[in-house]
C-alpha cells in the first residue's frame, strides 16, 4: 500500500539557505589558469572566512573564498599572511616555506611532496607537489582507541518488514533484466505498468534495472554480474520484483534463482521471453499480481540498529574533505552508535590513507583484510599498466584536489571515526553491523550500485563539483558549497556549505533530520527526477 507521509516533501525547504536558480555555466577542467579552476566561481561566495585551517601540523590551508593575489588574510591560529597569486576556492595556501623534496602535510598527514621550493603564501597545487605513491607498503598493526564501535538502537525509524525478517525504506517495483538486450522490452513493460497506474499503483516507484551485461559474459564477470543483480532482485526496499530472462544468455535463469537464498516468493516473479507467446502480456499479469501482493503493505517503527546506510562521493572538489565528508561522517557515527551498518567503498581513494583505516580495524584479522583490499586493487592497477596516483580527475583538480592523498585523507572522512568491522569484496552482502569497507573502484557509479546491492537503503552522496547521478535506492545529494548547492538544486538535497558560516550542531541537526524523513518517506531528489541507474563492474573481455 501507497501510504501518505507526514514529512516535509519541498526540497527548497529541506535546504535551508539555498534558493533556486536557473541558467548553466560551462565546466572548466584543470588547464594551468587559476581564474578557470572554479566553474561556479561566477556565484558570489557568502562565508565570512578567508581560509580553514585543518590540523595542527599542517603546512597549509585552504581558501575559503577565492583570493586574489596581494590579499591579507586571516588563518586560525596563526599571524595574517599574504597571499602571492591568485587563489581559487577550495584550493591550498602554504602556511610556510617549503623546501623542495619536503612532505607536505594536510588533514595531519602528508598528501605529497614538494617538487620545487615553495614560498610561504604561495598557491600549492599541482605545478609544486607531487605524490608519493608507488609501491606497496609494510603495515603494522597499530589500532587507535577512539573509535566508534556499534551501540544499541534508543530509536526507530519507518520501515517496511519482508517476510524473510529484512527491512525496507522503500516499496518499489523492480523490473530486473537478466541481460543488456532486454533493456528496451523492460522499459516497454515498465511503461504499460504505469500507463496503468499513473501514481505507480500500491508501489513508490517502478525502476528498471538496466544494464548491458550477461549475454557472452564468463568468469569472474558473470559471477559479479549475477551477484549484483540478485542483491537488487532481492532487496527490501522492493515490494515487488519481476526478473526478466531473454533464454540464450550465458546470465541462465536458473543460475540467477541457485544463488537466490532471501527472496520472498509471494513478491517476486520470472519470465523468460524466448518461451513466451506474448511477453508483453505475460508480464503485464505478473506485474499486476505484484501490485496486488503489494496492497495491504504498511510501514511500522523499526530499530535504528536495522538501517544500512551507504557513503559515497563523486566530482569531488577540496571542500570536499572540510563540509560534506565529515558531515556525513559525523552522521555515520551516529547510526554506527545505534548499532546500524556503513559502508564506505572505493578502494583506490582510501591509496594514501589506508593507515587511517587500518587503525580502526576490528581486530589485527580485519587488519589484515584491509591490507589485503588495499594490495589487491593496488595490483589490479599494475595489471593494465595504470599508474596507482592518477586517479584525481581533472575536476577534482579543478576543484582543489592535487594529488590522490590529499584526495584520500578528504574521502576517508565519510566515515568518520567508526570502527571497521568486515572487508567486502565486490558482490558480497553486508555481514556485520557497525562500518564495512567495500571492494569496489574509484567510480561513483559503480560503487554506489555495490553498496546498494550489499543491502544499503539509502546512500549519501557529497559531490562538490556536481554529479546527477542516482541509485535504485534513495541518493541523497549532499553539495560541499553553497554556490554548486544553489547553481543545481535539482540535483542537490542538502547545502554542506553552511558549515561555513553556521555551527556544526545545528548544520547536523538539519542534516540528520534530512535524513531520516527521506528514509520515512520524503523522497530524494534522484527519486523525484527518475534518476535511478544501476552500473556494474567488470575486468574481463567478455560481456
Amino acid at each position: 500500500m501507497k501510504q501518505n507521509t507526514t514529512v516535509n516533501d519541498n526540497c527548497a525547504e529541506l535546504r535551508p539557505g539555498v534558493a533556486a536558480t536557473t541558467g548553466f555555466i560551462p565546466t572548466c577542467g584543470d588547464n594551468g589558469v587559476a581564474a578557470k579552476h572554479d566553474y561556479i566561481a561566477e556565484i558570489p561566495e557568502k562565508t565570512g572566512l578567508d581560509t580553514i585551517f585543518l590540523a595542527p601540523g599542517d603546512m597549509v590551508c585552504v581558501a575559503a573564498r577565492p583570493i586574489k593575489a596581494g590579499e591579507t588574510v586571516t588563518v586560525e591560529g596563526h599571524e595574517p599572511l599574504t597571499v602571492l597569486n591568485d587563489v581559487p576556492r577550495g584550493h591550498k595556501i602554504a602556511l610556510e616555506d617549503i623546501p623542495e623534496g619536503t612532505n607536505v602535510v594536510k588533514y595531519g598527514f602528508a598528501i605529497g611532496r614538494a617538487k620545487q621550493d615553495i614560498k610561504k603564501g604561495e598557491w600549492v597545487h599541482t605545478h609544486n607537489i607531487r605524490t608519493n605513491l608507488g609501491a606497496n607498503l609494510e603495515y603494522t598493526y597499530e589500532p587507535t582507541d577512539d573509535t566508534v564501535k556499534p551501540g544499541r538502537p534508543t530509536t526507530t525509524f519507518m520501515g517496511y518488514r519482508r517476510a524473510n525478517g529484512k527491512v525496507g525504506i522503500r516499496n518499489d517495483l523492480y523490473i530486473v533484466p537478466t541481460v543488456g538486450c532486454i533493456d528496451g522490452l523492460c522499459d516497454t513493460m515498465a511503461r504499460a505498468f504505469r500507463a496503468l497506474h499513473p501514481d505507480c499503483g500500491n508501489f513508490d516507484s517502478v525502476i528498471v534495472a538496466r544494464h548491458p551485461y550477461g549475454c557472452s559474459q564468463l568468469g569472474g564477470d558473470l559471477v559479479w554480474t549475477q551477484n549484483t543483480l540478485r542483491g537488487i532482485a532481492e532487496h527490501p526496499n522492493a515490494g515487488g520484483v519481476l526478473l526478466v530472462g531473454l533464454g540464450c544468455e550465458n546470465n541462465q535463469m536458473s543460475l540467477m534463482k541457485e544463488g537466490m537464498h532471501e527472496y520472498v516468493p509471494e513478491r517476486t516473479r520470472f519470465m523468460i521471453c524466448q518461451e513466451m507467446e506474448d511477453e508483453f502480456e505475460t508480464a503485464a499479469d505478473l506485474l499486476e499480481e505484484l501490485n496486488d501482493a503489494a496492497a495491504n503493505d504498511v510501514r511500522e517503527p523499526i530499530p535504528m540498529s536495522e538501517l544500512k546506510v551507504g557513503v559515497e562521493c563523486g566530482g569531488s572538489d577540496g571542500m570536499s574533505g572540510i563540509t560534506a565528508n565529515p558531515l556525513v561522517g559525523r552522521f555515520a557515527e551516529w547510526v554506527v552508535s545505534q548499532g546500524g551498518s556503513v559502508i564506505l567503498s572505493e578502494v583506490p581513494e582510501m591509496f594514501g590513507a589506508e593507515t587511517v583505516l587500518m587503525s580502526q580495524a576490528r581486530d589485527e584479522g580485519v587488519f589484515h583484510d584491509v591490507v589485503r583490499l588495499i594490495n589487491k586493487f593496488k595490483d589490479h592497477f599494475r595489471k593494465y599498466g595504470e599508474i596507482i596516483s592518477d586517479n584525481p580527475s581533472p575536476g577534482n583538480k579543478a576543484g582543489g584536489i592535487t594529488t590522490l592523498e590529499d584526495k584520500s585523507l578528504g574521502c576517508i572522512r565519510k566515515g568518520g571515526k567508526c570502527e571497521v568491522e568486515d572487508v567486502l569484496w565486490y558482490g558480497e552482502r553486508l555481514r556485520r553491523n557497525g562500518m564495512s569497507l567495500m571492494e569496489t573502484p574509484g567510480n561513483d557509479m559503480v560503487s554506489t550500485t555495490a553498496m546498494a546491492s550489499a543491502g544499503c537503503q539509502i546512500v549519501l552522496f557529497t559531490t562538490g563539483r556536481g554529479t546527477p547521478f542516482g541509485c535504485f535506492v534513495p541518493t541523497l545529494k549532499i553539495a560541499t558549497n553553497t554556490p554548486l548547492a544553489t547553481k543545481k538544486h535539482r540535483w542537490i538535497d542538502f547545502n554542506a556549505g553552511r558549515l561555513l558560516d553556521e555551527p556544526a550542531a545545528a548544520v547536523d541537526e538539519d542534516f540528520r533530520k534530512l535524513v531520516l524523513e527521506t528514509v520515512n518517506g520524503a523522497r530524494a531528489n534522484n527519486e523525484r527526477n527518475a534518476m535511478q541507474g544501476v552500473t556494474i563492474f567488470k575486468d574481463g573481455p567478455t560481456e
